[in-house]
């Protein structure tokens, strides 16, 4: 088991590099301080929980904050997603208007647009401001790597990937990326509504 986790803390640390995608820790913002531009975010164009498609370019003039799940995951996709569900709340009527969550499955084999919607439903996503996205698995592998995160199958029917969810402003660039979904929700709220007032 301790061989397994340092085999794919070391695959973890080798997709990073390869990529080449910075990650900025969350860190809060103070008054008058802005998020750092990591720089464009990746494009993506998915089949939706709702049978469509959607990309990047779809959501220009919203706020995004784009995450990586899969639908079967017992242990800490549901504590990731119950925070983002707290969030959605939180934000009241700008999310959908001009806050949208994202969810792109790690697991695309599993996870068709009807898992995807019937997980949607089962955690009380607000599907007017959140979207859940599949595809190929060639599609799928290309947007976890473009976007720095990493994914793996294992056994029994699991997916090894890392924790990883990026905000995107109005004009797509990527200004902030949470390592792992153990973050605090009031910092990603407040980085999320000064994303808003920029």
């Amino acid at each position: 088991m301790i061989g397994q986790r340092r085999a794919l803390i070391r695959a973890i640390a080798a997709t990073l590099v390869a990529c080449a995608c910075p990650i900025v820790f969350a860190h809060g913002t103070r008054a008058n301080e802005r998020l750092p531009v990591i720089g464009p975010a990746p494009p993506f164009l998915l089949a939706t929980d709702a049978g469509g498609r959607l990309s990047l370019a779809d959501l220009r003039g919203k706020v995004l904050a784009v995450t990586f799940i899969y639908a079967t995951c017992k242990d800490s996709c549901p504590v990731l997603t119950a925070k983002m569900v707290a969030m959605q709340r939180r934000l009241g009527a700008d999310f959908g208007a001009r806050v949208r969550f994202v969810a792109i499955t790690v697991d695309p084999r599993t996870d068709t647009p009807e898992v995807l919607r019937g997980y949607a439903d089962a955690v009380g996503a607000d599907r007017s401001g959140w979207s859940f996205l599949t595809g190929s698995p060639e599609e799928i592998g290309k947007v976890v790597r473009d976007f720095g995160a990493f994914a793996r199958e294992a056994s029994p029917g699991g997916v090894d990937h890392l924790y990883l969810t990026s905000l995107i402003d109005p004009k797509g660039a990527m200004r902030v990326q949470y390592l792992g979904y153990r973050f605090d929700p009031d910092e990603m709220l407040r980085d999320l509504k000064a994303l808003l007032v920029e």
